[in-house]
């Protein structure tokens, strides 16, 4: 059982999932994983990345009401990827249960380097802003879809990190609406690996149930600073920092428990 220190920890952690949430897209369980096992104290990497999940989930749907409010959203782009990405979760999320806790977080930090430079390397490319779904993006949708769902249900995160390089790569959308209809999926990725996570009973559901509060107030600050960034051309430029400060983060962290 979790003190009330902790939760309170848990609380503020969330706030911080929510902000990322909102402004990249992405970035909610790459802080919300690290932060329930270094910061929170959770001892069981399994249930926190399980819980994290369904915190993200939560927080990610949060994002996307105030992104939709905004007409960022490209709904039918976000349904086709989220829908063959559901099924690369589940299956994902089967398999990265069979494997040790320490060595997902290590292979996730490692993962997470190589998107960072391909967001750098891209970052002055625009988009088209009248993206809409068709002949000639469906099919990369369905397999960009897929295998973001499998990476997001085997290391246990939300999957925005991914979701938006893969958005941008399968339509070439603009960064803020890729950010925006990321949220779809995310949303779906991470209801779809919680789920398989509660039904082995590795979810804190009062841990969970903090951090969403907490992120509720985070996406709503987070989604107002992305519309400003993406103004002045550079939300790239912030997603994939946040994605490099991180890594090294757990990289450190994780490379002591496995050989330190």
């Amino acid at each position: 059982m979790i003190d009330p220190l902790h939760l309170a920890l848990g609380g503020m952690s969330g706030v911080l999932v929510g902000f990322a949430l909102g402004l990249v897209g992405g970035g909610g369980s790459i802080l919300a994983v690290p932060l329930m096992v270094y910061l929170v104290g959770v001892p069981n990497p399994h249930v926190a990345i399980g819980t994290s999940a369904l915190a993200v989930a939560a927080n990610a749907a949060t994002g996307l009401f105030q992104h939709a409010r905004a007409g960022d959203v490209r709904w039918r782009c976000g349904l086709m990827y989220a829908a063959f990405g559901v099924v690369g979760a589940l299956g994902g999320s089967t398999l990265g249960k069979s494997f040790d806790g320490q060595k997902l977080l290590f292979l996730f930090a490692l993962l997470m380097l190589v998107v960072g430079a391909m967001m750098l390397r891209s970052r002055k490319a625009e988009g088209d802003p009248h993206v809409r779904l068709n002949r000639e993006n469906a099919p990369r949708l369905m397999a960009f879809g897929l295998g973001t769902g499998a990476f997001s249900g085997f290391f246990g995160i939300g999957g925005g990190f991914l979701i938006v390089p893969g958005l941008i790569a399968s339509t070439d959308m603009m960064m803020i609406n890729a950010v925006g209809t990321s949220l779809v999926a995310v949303t779906a990725f991470g209801l779809a690996t919680a789920g398989n996570y509660a039904l082995s009973g590795l979810i804190d559901w009062v841990l969970a149930g903090v951090f969403i509060a907490g992120g509720v107030a985070g996406g709503l600050a987070g989604t107002r600073l992305s519309h400003r960034l993406s103004a002045g051309g550079q939300l790239k430029t912030v997603f994939a920092l946040l994605i490099f400060v991180v890594a090294f983060y757990m990289l450190y962290r994780s490379g002591l428990a496995l050989w330190g």
